[in-house]
């Protein structure tokens, strides 16, 4: 058994444990096999009952139907016991022949398709300086392979070789952009390097298809150049960047919809609780017209793109815009809430900048200390800030996937990205969320993000190119497309506060993007003004 396997079996016998209920090895092999264990806990949990203290296979089985069969659990327990100890054997197989004959009658609970292709779920550890060495190699490496996919850049040379020439010729090199500076003739001049070494490249403001979108380069974001070299520079003929290619677009061969929500910052004086219960009603059936009602009925899956409550200490002052002060209670007041959002429909949570946890990218799932209420909901899929999740497979359909990134890096790209500041700024959540798929990375510029430097992989390189790209962070809705991925930003639950409006914000709060997944159509909903 890996050491993942060792540590994940622990904690589901810590877990149950806690609950005064012991479980038989096969049913704790069985559940930690499982991707989704969590989600298999809380449904256990969900439907044990008080007195029941073993849960073997066959109890198992029986608890994770949707409709319970009668038992007395007592005498089940009491049965197996015996039938352990060699003891009265025909009771305890009379209790399954009973249970068997019940069980056809009941019908499973349908297989949610929710797969978590990726969740970061690593334990923390101390660091070192060399790990961010490592760490940007890792991403360095990574998107240099997508670079070199390229056909412009099939013959790239390292930097020292480049620099060793004394020819001029065409060349092709791929480089983490380590310094950008103007001349005083109006050039761009950037500094890569690469393992081997540092190059200056420069761009020249007389090529306007080259040198506009250059001015957006920023630092540590890993491109490939072509042009001609010099004495240790070379002359930009064309940059180009890690991007996602075109794909097809995929659609369901049913009518399924998805929605999106994020920033419901529960617990704030702000919190748009009247506007939050219209949304629930409506996703209950009991709210808007016969169409409306309609819609709600085919929605199959909720996303929760973070900031579920406001948090505590977040900035200085905050106390004074809390309703609910204590953090616990933010989160059992969210769970509240979550918890009249019928329980067919899964819902997809991953943290961001306001929950109760460390800053530092990739957030796991939200801490179990803090948000317990939250996990012991039936339909919840906790997952890491970024995350990545496949929905809606079937044998014959891929399903599409959805990459999840709150997005407190948009922060600094606004204010830092000309072309993005200058045509919007954060009204322009499109524009950002385009930026990032470009640039393969969630994060690319050092300060822009806190971050874990992880040795082996930088978990904020976009590898897989998802079918839908979800946000939340700037209290916006924006819906988008960009080479068929969908680009959807998620409003917010939160009226426009003091911070907001010293920072320019315009929030669009209590708007819900959905998507049909048969057509991809994509509308905004609103349940405020």
């Amino acid at each position: 058994m890996g050491s993942e396997n060792v540590l994940r079996s622990k904690e589901i016998i810590k877990r149950f444990m806690e609950r005064g209920i012991f479980i038989t090895r096969d049913v704790l092999d069985a559940l930690s096999s499982e991707p989704g264990w969590e989600n298999r806990l809380s449904s256990l949990f969900g439907r044990a009952e008080k007195n029941l203290l073993v849960i073997n296979g066959d109890a198992q089985q029986l608890l994770e139907h949707e409709s319970g069969v009668p038992v007395n659990w007592q005498e089940f327990e009491n049965a197996r016991a015996a039938w352990e100890k060699g003891k009265n054997p025909h009771i305890y197989q009379r209790f399954l022949s009973y249970l068997d004959t019940h069980k056809k009658e009941i019908a499973p609970i349908p297989s949610t398709p929710v797969k978590i292709l990726f969740s970061y779920d690593k334990p923390s550890k101390k660091r070192e300086i060399q790990d961010f060495v490592l760490y940007f190699n890792a991403r360095y490496h990574a998107l240099e392979r997508m670079l070199r996919s390229r056909i412009d850049l099939k013959n790239v040379l390292s930097i020292n070789r480049i620099a060793k020439k004394r020819d001029r010729e065409n060349v092709a090199l791929i480089g983490i952009v380590q310094n950008k500076e103007t001349t005083k003739n109006g050039n761009l001049i950037l500094a890569l390097e690469d393992p081997t070494g540092v190059i200056k490249v420069l761009v020249n403001k007389n090529k306007p298809d080259l040198y506009n979108p250059a001015k957006d380069i920023v630092l540590d974001e890993v491109i490939g150049v072509t042009g001609v070299n010099g004495s240790n520079i070379v002359f930009a003929n064309n940059i180009l960047w890690p991007d996602i290619p075109h794909y097809e677009r995929k659609k369901s061969p049913d009518d399924a919809h998805a929605l999106f929500l994020s920033d419901l910052h529960v617990g704030s004086n702000y919190f748009l609780g009247e506007d939050f219960k219209k949304f629930i009603k409506w996703i209950q059936g009991e709210f808007g017209n016969d169409q409306q009602r309609e819609l709600a009925k085919k929605v199959k899956y909720i996303f929760i793109a973070g900031d579920l409550v406001d948090g505590c200490g977040i900035y200085p002052g905050q106390e004074s815009e809390l309703q609910i002060p204590d953090i616990y209670a933010q989160y059992n007041e969210c769970a509240e809430l979550l918890r009249q959002i019928p329980s067919r429909i899964p819902l997809i949570i991953c943290p961001g900048n306001h929950d109760a946890m460390r800053l530092a990218e990739p957030q796991p799932a939200l801490y179990r200390d803090f948000s317990q209420a939250l996990y012991d909901l039936p339909n919840v899929y906790m997952v890491s800030n970024p995350a990545l999740v496949n929905i809606h497979s079937s044998p014959s359909f891929p399903g599409f996937d959805v990459l999840m990134y709150h997005g407190y890096s948009f922060d600094y790209f606004v204010a830092n990205v000309d072309g993005i500041r200058n045509s919007g700024g954060y009204d322009r959540a499109d524009l950002i969320m385009k930026f990032l798929l470009q640039r393969r990375h969630l994060a690319p510029t050092h300060t822009s993000s806190l971050y874990l430097p992880e040795t082996e992989k930088d978990p904020l390189v976009i590898e897989h190119v998802p079918d839908f790209f979800i946000s939340g962070h700037i209290h916006k809705s924006s819906v988008s497309n960009y080479r068929n991925v969908t680009l959807i930003s998620g409003s917010c639950w939160q009226a426009k506060t003091k911070f907001q409006e010293k920072v320019g914000h315009h929030p669009e709060p209590s708007r819900v993007p959905i998507v049909n997944l048969k057509t991809r159509e994509v509308k905004i909903l609103r349940f405020g003004k």
